[in-house]
């Protein structure tokens, strides 16, 4: 069995594993380490957990996604219902400051913007309502406050990613302001994502570019 197929057959194995994804209605195919998936599924929230088991399976350099998400009659609500409900249920959320976080949804796709002070905060807000009924997409664009005293912050990363397991002789760190670049290699998909979350931890980060390799 070629390592394509090899790789195909875990990630469908993984799919087929993970409770919250119905993994009869999601293809998969490989190419030297690049898995897409396709096909449909009923909900935002099961679009992301395929995305994720996907990207944790040993070999997976990439993941291109390209599920489509088919609403149940049941599910389907008003782009106004599906906007009251978010706001409403971003107003409730601790990690989201108060009214920081503006709304706007067109057929179901929900695009959030405003400023925050930190990555979590955006993360939270954008997690939040993933799960949400009527939610077909998120587009993301809350941006971060910098930081005036963000000027180079390479060093305190590098220490919190020794402080993992990273071997600092293998991933480089660079800043310029609040600008992140992450480089070197690791070994999986989710080492990778690992390194640049812990990168947004930095006081001041207001963008972390992640070129890191998976080998």
């Amino acid at each position: 069995m070629t390592i394509d197929k090899t790789l195909q057959t875990n990630v469908l194995a993984e799919l087929s594993w993970e409770p919250s994804v119905t993994a009869a209605h999601i293809g998969v195919t490989a190419k030297d380490g690049v898995v897409t998936l396709t096909g449909h599924v009923q909900n935002y929230m099961e679009k992301h957990a395929a995305e994720k088991a996907a990207g944790r399976v040993k070999g997976v350099r990439a993941v291109a996604e390209e599920i489509e998400v088919r609403l149940p009659f049941e599910a389907r609500k008003s782009d106004d219902q599906i906007a009251a409900a978010l706001v409403q249920r971003l107003d409730w959320n601790v990690s989201v400051p108060d009214e920081a976080v503006k709304v706007k949804v067109e057929k179901g796709w929900v695009t959030l913007t405003g400023r925050v002070e930190w990555q979590y905060q955006k993360a939270a807000a954008e997690h939040d309502i993933r799960g949400m009924l009527g939610v077909v997409g998120i587009t993301n664009l809350i941006t971060i406050n910098p930081h005036p005293n963000a000027t180079d912050i390479s060093a305190d990363i590098t220490k919190a990613l020794h402080r993992s397991w990273y071997d600092p002789k293998t991933i480089s760190v660079t800043a310029h302001g609040g600008v992140v670049h992450l480089g070197g290699t690791v070994h999986t998909w989710y080492d990778r994502q690992l390194a640049g979350w812990t990168a947004w931890g930095a006081p001041g980060a207001t963008t972390v570019d992640n070129d890191i390799r998976v080998v």
